[in-house]
């Protein structure tokens, strides 16, 4: 075999390995951490990034390998999608340069950014619609990419789209399969035990029409008869807080206007106080795997509340920093023991940090009996993915 078959057939395997690795994630987030991985190292890069579009133009999300967590930090900001990167954006094709300086679409780079030469940027494409770019960056033993390298990411970006597009149809069936299933339990709840419940109130109340409060006989059975009454009508709030957290929620892409729906509802059906605390710019241009975590996160703690707080007032905090984004969740109700492992299942706390965890971020929940519970959820915005490089 030639030297230039060796070569060759040593880049198909590569690009193999490549596509099985993206292939093997069902995962969205996963799957476009390992494109960005897997373009870096085959095509031999210093740097590589994953641009996921919004649909205005600018970067929606951008993921990144090879600099290190100190670089990121020192960055202003990521790339919004201007210089080559938007040209790649709006050209929608392959663009392979020398010199990123040299090229008059180049518009340079922020104030402590690695300096950059070689360039490959390629999109990715599921039928017309462009769901991503891949960016490349300083060819490691070369000055520039090669034809070769080009050929091997836009083979890779093929795989990747069909990657994506699956790990969203995987995404899309689970979400529905719960959705179907918590919608059923509601409706039985609903139409079937609370009916119930409301049919036995109902004849308590008649039983008590009978019943003469003037004769003194009569007295102690309508005082035990009232607090049954009212014994049931709670148990009908109770559930009804109960299907409040089964009903499933769409997400419209706002989170200022999907905090205050929530915050609303919440209010028409536990009659506990509910105020939103968030200033238009902490949600503006958030990513929205970020912000579509803290809608299900905060209507998940609403629920919680109304289920086991006993509050009388629940406010909900965003703050926004150049490096994380924080939601914190206060109510004035009972508190728990956060030591105390059953209550912390009860609460469905577990679900919450799995779903920091999911996207790098942390949770902890600070309470204390009789003092009220506070959940802080915190979700980094330029360097979560720094620790993958």
């Amino acid at each position: 075999m030639t030297k230039a078959a060796t070569t060759s057939h040593d880049a198909l395997a590569a690009l193999n390995r490549a596509a099985v690795a993206v292939a093997s994630n069902l995962s969205l987030e996963k799957v476009l951490r390992q494109i960005v991985e897997s373009a870096r190292e085959l095509s031999n890069a210093r740097y590589a990034a994953l641009g996921v579009p919004d649909g205005d133009g600018n970067l929606a999300r951008f993921i990144h390998s090879g600099m290190e967590s100190n670089v990121v930090a020192s960055i202003p900001h990521l790339p919004e999608g201007r210089g080559l990167l938007g040209a790649l954006l709006d050209e929608g094709r392959t663009i392979r340069i020398p010199r990123i300086g040299s090229d008059p679409r180049s518009v340079g780079f922020p104030p402590g950014h690695p300096p950059m030469n070689s360039f490959l940027g390629v999109p990715i494409r599921i039928g017309n619609e462009i769901v991503g770019n891949l960016y490349l960056t300083e060819k490691i033993g070369a000055e520039e990419f090669s034809s070769t390298d080009q050929q091997l990411i836009e083979l890779l970006a093929a795989n990747a789209a069909i990657a994506i597009k699956n790990a969203r149809l995987y995404e899309q069936v689970a979400r529905l399969a719960i959705v179907e299933e918590r919608s059923r339990i509601g409706m039985d709840l609903h139409d079937g035990v609370i009916q119930a419940i409301y049919a036995v109130g109902l004849t308590l109340e008649s039983v008590r029409l009978l019943l003469s409060e003037e004769q003194s006989e009569n007295r102690e059975a309508i005082s035990v008869i009232d607090k049954a009454i009212d014994s049931l009508n709670d148990a009908i709030r109770d559930i009804r807080n109960f299907i409040l957290d089964l009903r499933p929620r769409r997400y419209e892409g706002d989170l200022l206007q999907g905090l205050a729906r929530l915050a609303r509802e919440f209010q028409a059906n536990t009659m506990i106080a509910a105020t939103v605390d968030v200033a238009p710019q902490v949600t503006r241009g958030l990513p929205l795997d970020l912000s579509r975590a803290m809608f299900f996160t905060t209507q998940e703690a609403l629920a919680n509340v109304a289920r086991h707080a006993k509050a009388t007032s629940v406010t909900i905090k965003a703050r926004r920093t150049a490096h994380e984004i924080e939601l914190s969740i206060t109510d004035d109700g009972v508190g728990f023991d956060v030591q105390n492992k059953s209550q912390t299942t009860g609460h469905g706390l577990a679900n919450m940090r799995a779903r920091s965890e999911e996207l790098d971020g942390q949770f902890d929940v600070v309470s204390e009996l009789g003092s009220g519970t506070t959940l802080h959820f915190r979700l980094p915005l330029e360097a979560r993915t720094a620790a993958h490089g």
